[in-house]
């Protein structure tokens, strides 16, 4: 909606990894550099690791965007508690690896296969696993085990590894010792600066070719640093939600009062959900695990208010939309 009410070609601030909008800022440029040494070597796993929202899926993302994908064949994964059977049977959907019915040591095979074929026709076999903190010792050791194909001198499967920062305590046990040796790059994504993320967030609009409606003030920007911490995907979030607010109530400047409003808004959702029984609770346990009334009163006065501050904003974006479509027809 506040897209074509400000003019612009597309949403800048989706949460969905798109590396059009994909913004090179000094710890995204150093990582680059490390993803093209790693893949430029052709060889074992390099690793991403980074907060949550920090851009790591984008910047593989813009990696691939820049390569001549005729030359590889890609896989990408996101994994949960996968024990190392089911990695490998992830693995060889991924590729599109007929996997029905097969034991480990025909799947391994009919993989190694695979490889071995696209080595000879010229292609190079990336495999990409996004959130690998959640893989088990089991999964890694069989992801070491498939960076064994070994065609002539080269590996012929390389990995990207991508994952939060717990995922640098769980390389350093003494059970992955092999695999650390087959480590060729490693880069931990960092939040932006202040100065990085107001640059971040004019660059996303460009993309949408931003004519400067809406006119953001200066005081926006350090706010906008400050309620996101710099990380990306905070900065979207907040970011879409203050656009979506400037069209609810038609406005062409966004001021940093508007960005305070938008980002408690935001925490007071965040809250309301994040507490549990926040509407209602068990027979069980009616008083809400010992509150008293005093807080329980507290609570549901905070989620009355938020429910009907955003029954509000319903209806007037409905009302406005409803304007907007008469305008149309006329």
């Amino acid at each position: 909606m506040y897209a074509e009410f400000y003019g612009l070609t597309a949403p800048p601030f989706q949460l969905t990894p798109d590396a059009r909008f994909f913004y090179e800022s000094t710890v995204h440029r150093q990582a680059m550099a490390y993803l093209v040494y790693g893949l430029h070597h052709a060889e074992g796993f390099i690793i991403i690791t980074g907060e949550v929202g920090a851009g790591k899926t984008i910047l593989v993302e813009n990696l691939l965007s820049t390569i001549d994908r005729s030359n590889f064949v890609t896989a990408k994964i996101v994994t949960t508690q996968l024990a190392g059977d089911d990695l490998l049977h992830m693995v060889a959907a991924g590729f599109g690896i007929a996997k029905e019915g097969l034991a480990k040591g025909p799947l391994l095979q009919r993989i190694s296969e695979f490889v071995t074929a696209q080595h000879r026709n010229g292609k190079r076999v990336l495999l990409i696993v996004d959130e690998a903190q959640n893989l088990s010792f089991e999964a890694l050791e069989e992801l070491r085990m498939l960076s064994n194909i070994v065609i002539g001198r080269t590996m012929a499967l390389q990995s990207f590894l991508l994952g939060q920062p717990q995922f640098r305590a769980t390389l350093g046990s003494p059970r992955l010792d092999q695999l650390r040796q087959r480590v060729t790059a490693a880069y931990h994504l960092g939040p932006l600066g202040e100065s990085e993320s107001r640059a971040y967030v004019e660059h996303r609009l460009r993309r949408a070719d931003w004519k400067g409606d809406p006119h953001l003030t200066e005081d926006c920007f350090p706010l906008i640093h400050q309620r996101t911490a710099g990380v990306p995907r905070q900065i979207n979030t907040l970011c879409s939600r203050l656009l979506l607010f400037g069209f609810l109530e038609e406005l062409h400047t966004l001021t940093g009062e508007a960005v305070e409003k938008v980002a408690n808004d935001l925490r007071e959702e965040i809250a309301v959900v994040a507490t549990p029984s926040a509407v209602g609770y068990t027979t069980a346990d009616p008083v809400g695990s010992g509150e008293t009334l005093s807080q329980i009163s507290h609570r549901l006065a905070v989620l009355e208010d938020t429910v009907d501050k955003h029954g509000r904003v319903i209806k007037r974006g409905i009302e406005i939309v409803a304007s907007y479509l008469q305008g149309k027809r006329s």
